[in-house]
């Protein structure tokens, strides 16, 4: 795979068209978090994208396979929205979902900055788990990261002698 390959073409989405019998429902859920957490775009019932590069498409056909293994039928497409309107949307979709949870991750971190040291150092784990998950399907970065990143590094320089503070600029690690 070269460089080109690996990032998102502009214009360029990967659709995942899927229907999976209503009974048992296990599949449904197991296909509906699989989905979320890879953070795409609802465009109708049973009609999901994401930016089109060689990661986001093995994704959903990997997932197009568990679905035919679950007795559904499911395709994935490649397309381009018809116009700059219906881009804008998707990817406004995208970057509103991930303004949401970066939201939640900014105010976990400024209560996680009340609890003592142990709790503390706890909740910055999970926090820096949640940031790593939540930057893995954020194709359009909202304002909201910016928010959430200086949230997390607020948290871990509470701990840190002042000497030790990490650069601001760095990802929280």
């Amino acid at each position: 795979m070269t460089d080109a390959e690996d990032r998102p073409q502009q214009g360029e989405w990967v659709l995942l068209n899927y229907r999976l019998p209503r009974e048992p429902s296990t599949p449904r859920i197991t296909l509906w978090r699989r989905l979320k957490k890879l953070g795409v775009a609802q465009l109708a019932d049973g009609v999901v994208a994401l930016p089109a590069d060689a990661r986001t498409r093995e994704q959903l056909e990997w997932l197009a396979e568990e679905v035919v293994e679950w007795g559904g039928v499911a395709g994935v497409w490649l397309a381009r929205p018809s116009t700059a309107a219906q881009e804008r949307e998707l990817a406004g979709q995208i970057a509103a979902a991930r303004a949401d949870e970066y939201r939640e991750l900014a105010a976990a971190a400024a209560q996680a900055r009340g609890l003592d040291p142990a709790g503390r150092a706890q909740a910055l784990r999970r926090l820096r788990n949640q940031w790593r998950q939540i930057t893995r399907r954020d194709f359009f970065p909202p304002p909201e990261r910016d928010i959430a990143h200086a949230a997390l590094s607020d948290l871990a320089a509470d701990g840190e002698p002042a000497a030790e503070r990490r650069d601001s600029g760095k990802v929280p690690q």
